[in-house]
């Protein structure tokens, strides 16, 4: 972790929320307003949703558009985690339905995930370019911080939630074939999704906390007892679980809302020892974009 006077200095939190199959919207929450939000690496999934709930900032993009228009592999991740620093978001909560590796984890569960593994090959993957290198570190993914925060208060609703797994994420949009699912079993990964990469590890090179909440929809196809994955069934589920989720995000926001010290995870400074190519090296139209999400050290 890093300390300097940045992190002795109390911080606003402003939540971003990403809401992924089945959450399109936030309850409750006041003074809307849709915002239209360009970025050096082009629009975002949709427009941006601003407003507060219980006097807290939020801002809410649904990642795949509304009506759910682009797949996960045509998903602007660059542009949405840029919009969504563009706005002030500090911590940013993400939400996506997943299908479930292990036996007990059922449809139904939530899983609060601390580590994922990353199978996509279509993605841009990072702000960072020829002209400007950097390496953040992604040995700990999630913000510990905000997960236990998630855990706590679905633990408190009742809502059936799993502390810790690994989220491994496919590229899609097909679901996956048997033999793939029983890979990513012998693997050790609890679930799988198409989302989550490389959304958190933007978020990393952003300097935003970044947490995820993952509901189970399926047991993927491996499960011998139940039916393979479809889309029919998926959405039963998603439906359910997407009252969870907003019940969740309720009492969550106002809990992240408060003001706060710099991450003791280092989040919000992951940049701070990233660099490596030379200043004198460094392309200046590439660091005129990465100003954008990196201002505070560039």
């Amino acid at each position: 972790m890093c300390e300097n006077k940045a992190s002795q200095q109390n911080i606003e939190p402003v939540i971003g929320i990403i809401g992924g199959s089945g959450l399109y919207h936030i309850p409750g929450l006041i003074d809307q307003a849709w915002q239209e939000i360009d970025t050096p690496w082009g629009k975002p999934s949709d427009q941006l949703l601003t407003g507060k709930l219980n006097g807290v900032s939020c801002v809410f993009l649904p990642r795949h558009g509304r009506g759910h228009t682009k797949p996960p592999s045509r998903v602007n991740y660059r542009a949405n985690i840029a919009a969504m620093k563009k706005l002030g978001v500090t911590d940013i909560i993400s939400v996506s339905a997943v299908g479930s590796l292990k036996e007990e984890l059922p449809p139904g569960t939530f899983v609060i995930v601390d580590q994922t593994i990353d199978r996509t090959y279509k993605r841009e993957k990072s702000f960072f370019d020829n002209g400007f290198v950097a390496h953040v570190s992604m040995a700990d993914p999630f913000c510990t911080r905000m997960g236990a925060v998630l855990y706590n208060e679905a633990k408190a609703l009742g809502i059936s939630v799993v502390k810790n797994g690994i989220y491994l994420v496919m590229e899609g949009p097909q679901f996956s074939t048997r033999a793939e699912s029983n890979l990513y079993r012998s693997w050790g990964a609890s679930v799988i999704g198409m989302t989550n990469m490389p959304e958190a590890s933007l978020a990393r090179e952003a300097e935003m906390c970044y947490a995820t909440v993952a509901m189970v929809t399926d047991y993927d196809c491996w499960h011998s007892d139940h039916d393979d994955v479809n889309v029919e069934a998926v959405i039963k589920i998603m439906q359910k679980n997407s009252e969870h989720a907003k019940q969740l995000l309720g009492k969550v926001i106002p809990q992240l809302g408060k003001k706060r010290h710099s991450c003791q995870m280092g989040c919000d400074h992951a940049l701070e020892n990233a660099f490596i190519t030379a200043p004198e090296k460094r392309y200046p139209e590439l660091i005129n974009r990465l100003k954008f999400i990196a201002s505070r050290v560039l």
